[in-house]
């Protein structure tokens, strides 16, 4: 199935993510705490989707969605959010992520999101 790129700066979302996927078949290629180890990790590992917190230190999800386009524009990129960013959303998405999840999350719908932006 697809390869994954997992980036939150919170270790136990990585890990309830990166669970969700791999349960599902899908293969967890990588992982990062910021933005700047977001566009590392995308350039050293290709993923096939990248799922992203938009709230991290260092580069938010928004810096590194835009970065990872600049030099990608087909990057598939799903932000993940809390609730009440709406702005930070509706950027996210003007720049180019396929689809948002709002925390807390449920399985169901980081699945739904992935096959979505998958195809």
């Amino acid at each position: 199935m697809a390869n994954i790129l997992v980036v939150d700066d919170a270790a136990f979302m990585r890990m309830m993510i990166k669970d969700i996927l791999s349960k599902n078949g899908y293969t967890v290629v990588g992982e990062g705490e910021n933005g700047v180890k977001a566009i590392e990790k995308y350039k050293e590992l290709k993923p096939d989707l990248v799922l992203m917190d938009i709230t991290m230190p260092e580069m938010d999800g928004i810096q590194a969605l835009k970065e990872i386009r600049s030099f990608d524009p087909a990057a598939k990129i799903v932000m993940c959010s809390a609730m009440g960013q709406q702005g930070m959303v509706i950027e996210a998405i003007q720049s180019g992520a396929r689809d948002f999840i709002v925390k807390p999350f449920q399985a169901d719908r980081i699945l739904e999101a992935v096959k979505k932006v998958l195809g």
